[in-house]
């Protein structure tokens, strides 16, 4: 039986984003496989985190292209991001807390694609007035990419109702935490 590289790397992920620290015979049985298969395909832990985060950045790629980012105005294409970006969101949420993919000069440049698509919907938000021009984009990337990430652990812990994905996000992300006052 041929091995599905892409499934193995989801079972990979959805087993670390809920324990970071699984050992390599631990994603293996995760993913069905022997040991010694996951180590003929991934020769360790770095190996596997960076077939992981090539993954993740593929996922999000499309995740990306699927939302339409540069249709409507730029909060219905954040939106829409935010549902495309909600099944891949526990491999976001892995990925963003491996210190490993940020060090030094080894840094994917699938990362700066992302980074400045993301920038750039946000740029547009802020031109268009539906976004605060006091946080810069780059804030409010990492804003969104940490909101994603929590979101899917916080769902995984059984915290919050998977149903409210994307409104937590949005609400949280364009409405802040502040409540309004009438004045």
């Amino acid at each position: 039986m041929a091995m599905d590289r892409d499934q193995v790397l989801r079972d990979a992920a959805a087993l670390l984003s809920r324990k970071s620290t699984a050992t390599m015979d631990e994603v293996a049985r995760a993913a069905g496989i022997g040991r010694a298969t996951l180590h003929r395909h991934f020769a360790g832990r770095d190996a596997l985190v960076r077939a992981l985060e090539e993954l993740g950045i593929r996922e999000f790629e499309v995740a990306f292209d699927n939302a339409r980012l540069d249709e409507g105005t730029a909060v219905d294409a954040l939106k829409r991001l935010v549902a495309e970006a909600e099944p891949n969101a526990q491999l976001l949420a892995f990925l963003v807390t491996e210190n490993q993919l940020f060090e030094g000069d080894q840094i994917n440049e699938g990362w700066s694609r992302l980074d400045a698509r993301v920038g750039a919907l946000f740029r547009r938000g802020q031109a268009e007035g539906d976004i605060r021009i006091d946080l810069s984009p780059a804030w409010l990337t990492e804003a969104l990419y940490g909101l994603i990430g929590t979101c899917a652990w916080a769902i995984v812990d059984g915290r919050v109702a998977a149903k409210d994905f994307q409104y937590m996000i949005i609400e949280l992300l364009l409405g802040g935490a502040r409540r309004s006052v009438e004045k």
